[in-house]
């Protein structure tokens, strides 16, 4: 019999690809971890049939780290059955970033430490993971003392595959290591709360989070990115430099906005709706809530109720209100207001719109999931013959948006498309969400852009091209998307007269340019770990005075600064001025002006760079052009 290894024809009677691997690849043996055959990913002890075609993966593959952090939850699981009874094991999975386990039975693991060292114990032991394969009837009493097990089971049908390493019995499908001496270094990051299946209805459950590596050199590297990642967090950075806070008996995910924090907002949303006013769209500005009865016509009555804030009750109250989640239905009516001709199309409207989402208590963090949020939000309506051009022109807005705040770089694109197995979730025929993906997935390749498909993240209404960004522990969140709807505008009644007197129903693109701009200033956070370029500084500068004798001649300066609209605060403390050199790095304001004996005596002032740390002497006058200079350019 012949297999194919890596291109290399093999010939063997009988193996698995561990032994031909261990015969023929020897330079390679050290390093494999698991294998693809055919196409699919599986162990080493994987049996190898005539005409197979095996690619050998390393740590270095994603395939084969999802396989090696997969086993390495399933030594975790062990050892907290040997430190703990009556645990009872919900699910282990590997993630982009190592594993977690999700247990309940358990008040809490406060030492994580104990449990690492029982897990290091287990390695150096190093037992056979095991594979079997059992009924449904036989899983059920293997299982019978295990709640979560057991409703993973209803789920399954035909055979069982179920994984024992020493005296650990796990529901799994593999496949797995077969040696755990391949795993050099663990380390358990954190411990939290999970609800089961993620659904705030069912129980909290304890989780906790590892990783694993086959080196301890590549351990010390994560975790001193784990550092620096934490250095860079906007949660914790975003309080620090006073741009935000959250209060606790005010709310989970209504971040207060400082005074700083708001500034910068402020700058965004004029720089967002300048350029969008050049581009041809027009302002509105819509109520934040509306009756029930607006929201049913929509279909979020029925689709997306559970994410709303609802005022009212059906059963009691005459008129039941509700907080808009999104702006949509109410734009409408601008262009309701009166009959539409084709001249008048496309028709572009645009607002920075407050929203209200009621998000699950566990999705909330900072700025990046909130429950209020200002959405840079655009409706577009137009005739079939002009979407392509204006599909383009929303995501070359999107995408100047993004380079300009240089975070184009950090994004990829998703095409998320509807799950036509969960037809609750939408409203249209499946020919309609054919012909919407059909038409969507043509301008995107006439577009070239390059995207990943999710199914099942399609709003309920239409596909849409979401823009995916992750923040500082690799979560990916979408910070801006561009939909296309040919069914809304049907709902509400909407039509335009075409060039030869016949009625026809526009087709609408829904999209934001800048995203949510909570969200976009955690990323900005924590693209610039704080250190916002001139453009978006809150504090563009600061005047320190050497000594109290300088302290007119620097309200002079902050004067003639602030008056031509530079953002400017005068440090006139009583405090040294290596102190007060300090407060502005630690405020990571893009400049300090320092003046002293020569500066008054010249009438100059001296500029300490943050990001160069050089200072340089000049005018007053060539030091606004420089900073009128830096904010046009947006540099």
């Amino acid at each position: 019999m012949k297999a194919k290894i890596n291109n290399c024809i093999v010939e063997f009677e009988s193996s698995n690809v561990r032994n031909l691997v261990k015969e023929h690849f020897q330079e390679d043996y050290k390093n494999f971890i698991a294998c693809k055959i055919n196409g699919e990913v599986k162990g080493i002890y994987t049996a190898v049939n005539d005409g197979d075609e095996i690619e050998l993966l390393t740590f270095d593959d994603e395939e084969a780290r999802q396989v090696f952090w997969h086993t390495t939850s399933h030594v975790l699981a062990y050892a907290v059955s040997r430190l703990y009874k009556n645990v009872k094991f919900a699910i282990g999975p590997a993630t982009s970033e190592g594993f977690y386990y999700d247990f309940d039975g358990v008040e809490s693991f406060e030492d994580l430490e104990i449990i690492e060292k029982e897990m290091k114990k287990i390695i150096k032991e190093n037992p056979r993971m095991e594979r079997f394969v059992v009924s449904k009837q036989e899983a059920e009493k293997l299982f019978e003392n295990q709640p979560y097990k057991l409703e993973i089971l209803k789920e399954i049908e035909g055979e069982i595959t179920c994984y024992k390493l020493g005296d650990f019995v796990d529901l799994c499908s593999g496949p797995h290591l077969f040696d755990l001496s391949k795993i050099k270094a663990v380390k358990l990051k954190s411990t939290c709360g999970a609800y089961w299946k993620g659904d705030s209805k069912n129980k909290m459950l304890k989780r906790i989070y590892g990783i694993s590596f086959t080196s301890v050199d590549a351990l010390n590297e994560y975790l001193q990115i784990l550092e620096d990642r934490k250095r860079k967090d906007h949660n914790k950075l975003g309080r620090d430099l006073e741009l935000f806070t959250t209060v606790d008996y005010i709310g989970q995910g209504l971040p207060i906005l400082l005074p700083k924090g708001a500034k910068i907002l402020q700058i965004l949303q004029r720089f967002v709706e300048d350029e969008e006013e050049k581009r041809g769209w027009k302002l509105t500005m819509t109520p934040f809530m509306a009756k029930s009865d607006l929201y049913k016509i929509s279909g979020h009555w029925d689709h997306y109720k559970e994410g709303m804030f609802v005022l009212g009750d059906e059963k009691k109250d005459k008129e039941v209100y509700a907080l808009r989640p999104m702006t949509c239905p109410f734009q409408y009516q601008a262009f309701l207001n009166r009959p539409r001709s084709y001249k008048d199309l496309p028709l572009r409207y645009n607002e920075t719109s407050k929203l209200f989402r009621n998000e699950d208590s566990g999705e909330m963090h900072g700025l990046i999931r909130v429950r209020q949020f200002t959405l840079s939000e655009g409706h577009l309506m137009c005739t079939p013959e002009q979407l392509e051009d204006e599909f383009k022109s929303c995501l070359e807005l999107a995408v100047y948006m993004l380079k300009t705040l240089g975070l184009y770089e950090d994004s990829s694109y998703r095409f998320s498309q509807w799950d036509p197995n969960n037809r609750e979730k939408y409203i249209g025929s499946a020919q309609q969400w054919e012909e919407a993906q059909g038409v969507m997935e043509k301008i995107l390749k006439h577009l070239d852009i390059p995207y990943v498909v999710g199914v099942g993240e399609a709003a309920f209404y239409g596909p849409k091209l979401d823009i995916q960004i992750k923040n500082v522990y690799g979560k990916e969140d979408t910070l801006i998307t561009i939909q296309i709807d040919q069914m809304l505008a049907e709902k509400f009644g909407m039509y335009y007269i075409d060039k030869d007197g016949n009625k026809k129903t526009p087709i609408i693109i829904h999209r934001s340019s800048i995203g949510c701009y909570e969200r976009t200033l955690a990323y900005l956070i924590e693209k610039t770990a704080g250190a916002f370029p001139m453009w978006l500084a809150p504090v563009q500068t600061i005047v320190i005075p050497v000594s109290e004798k300088h302290l007119d001649y620097a309200k002079e300066v902050f004067d003639k600064l602030k008056n031509f609209g530079i953002r400017v605060e005068l440090d006139n403390r009583n405090e040294k001025l290596g102190y007060k050199i300090r407060s502005a790095q630690l405020e990571k304001v893009p400049s300090m002006i320092i003046v002293g004996d020569e500066e008054m005596a010249n009438q100059t002032i001296s500029i300490r760079d943050r990001d160069t740390q050089q200072t340089t002497n000049m005018k007053i006058d060539e030091f606004i052009s420089y900073v009128k200079q830096l904010v046009e350019e947006k540099k």
